[in-house]
């Protein structure tokens, strides 16, 4: 889930609060691959939470 600047905290916790409808204390008790399982991040497959990834997410769960 890293682009070699860090996690895309913001769009991360947007992603699980919004998206998943997460609480905070779940989001927070969820390790990086948890969650990645959860968005739909297969492990190998790049595991980066990308810009078009958030926007397919947001597609996906609009508010």
């Amino acid at each position: 889930m890293s682009a070699g600047r860090g996690l895309d905290w913001p769009g991360l916790m947007r992603a699980g609060l919004l998206g998943l409808r997460l609480n905070p204390a779940q989001f927070w008790a969820l390790t990086p691959a948890e969650l990645a399982l959860m968005l739909g991040i297969e492990a190998g497959a790049g595991g980066q939470m990308t810009r078009e990834r958030l926007a397919e997410l947001a597609a996906a769960f609009p508010d």
